[in-house]
């Protein structure tokens, strides 16, 4: 008799790991699907380090994320548009832009083929990244708690980001 707790314990904890496996597989996914893409604007891994600043190129390149709060373009209300840091493609115009008290930089719609989108399992639950449609760079992520008229929050580091005014 003293087995068979032990035996549905053993079962209960193979049924856990195996649900788990999934989940466990897809983490870090993110990275293999955006180095794998091909992007019409694409450096080595040296040639971006120079192009762009220590900041740019930790958040654009690998994927960081900015401290809230940090970015000067969080201040930014002027008529224009926010562009890449990497290779200037128009992501996203002044107008779409909102106060999502976040401390990052929030729009509610980019600029046609301004950016792309795939599946992050960075932090173990899915996400939807946003990346520079040119070149692949890490912006940030897509939620659907925005305003209307799209619902979404484009939640993006400003450091993988450049203003310019129009």
């Amino acid at each position: 008799m003293p087995e068979q707790p032990l035996e549905r314990r053993r079962f209960l904890t193979w049924l856990a790991a195996s649900a788990a496996l999934p989940a466990l597989a897809a983490c870090g996914s993110g990275k293999a699907t955006a180095a794998a893409a091909a992007y019409p604007v694409s450096f080595s891994e040296a040639e971006w380090r120079r192009k762009l600043t220590p900041a740019q190129f930790h958040i654009l390149r690998e994927k960081g994320t900015e401290r809230p709060g940090s970015s000067p373009l969080l201040n930014e209300h002027r008529r224009g548009t926010f562009v890449c840091a990497a290779d200037g493609n128009p992501l996203f115009s002044s107008t779409t832009k909102f106060e999502s008290g976040t401390g990052w930089p929030s729009f509610y719609r980019p600029l046609p083929h301004g950016v792309g989108t795939s599946r992050d399992w960075e932090i173990g639950v899915p996400r939807t990244e946003v990346h520079c449609a040119r070149c692949g760079g890490h912006l940030g992520h897509v939620f659907d708690d925005g305003p209307a008229p799209t619902g979404l929050r484009y939640c993006m580091n400003g450091d993988a980001m450049e203003f310019r005014p129009a």
